[in-house]
């Protein structure tokens, strides 16, 4: 698949979540969790590679100890459409017995966060919380609810934040939705 132009894809865009309003939202978020969790002790494992940039964001605001490390599930590889489950990385360190918090940036059909919740579960941790950074609003059932949602967005492909469009702009500190003649021929 050939990519699209970058900056094509960003100066067509929508931006829907300013800078500050995702600063705030991850503020809100570190204050609910940390009120929640504060004394669990927690495995916080960020789900690589979007979330990598709200966890950076997120962890120095959470007022209490806790354990880090990773985990790498994808179903998108580079896309807009989500297929089947690839499991890259599990975690390194021992989840059995632990309260593990997961991070990960867009909670949108819920198949892949539901998939990491059950397998924690299986691997014995204690309790399993899960934040986002965004809640796409896609009217769909989904087989999870995140404990802690930071932003609700559209039900538009977006970007930004740790989001990709294409592989593109996870750096970009604002979240941008694609408008509908940017998405490449046979994605939704």
């Amino acid at each position: 698949m050939k990519l699209p132009d970058p900056q094509y894809l960003l100066d067509s865009a929508e931006c829907i979540a300013s800078v500050a309003t995702v600063e705030a939202a991850i503020t809100r978020l570190a204050d609910a969790i940390t009120a929640a969790l504060g004394n669990e002790f927690p495995l916080v494992l960020p789900v690589m590679g979007g979330a990598i940039v709200f966890a950076g964001q997120l962890l120095p605001k959470l007022a209490f100890p806790l354990e880090f490390d990773y985990l790498h599930v994808t179903r998108y590889r580079g896309g807009t459409r989500g297929g089947d489950m690839e499991w890259r990385v599990l975690p390194g360190k021992n989840v059995a017995g632990r309260s593990v918090l997961v991070l990960d940036d867009i909670l949108d059909e819920g198949e892949t966060l539901a998939a990491i919740r059950d397998k924690l579960m299986e691997m014995g941790a204690k309790r399993v919380w899960s934040a986002v950074l965004t809640d796409k609003d896609n009217g769909l059932a989904k087989p999870i609810r995140a404990d802690f949602v930071g932003l609700s967005v559209p039900n538009r492909y977006v970007f930004g934040c740790g989001m990709d469009a294409y592989g593109l702009w996870r750096n970009l500190p604002a979240i941008y939705a694609l408008r509908p003649e940017a998405i490449m021929n046979g994605e939704n």
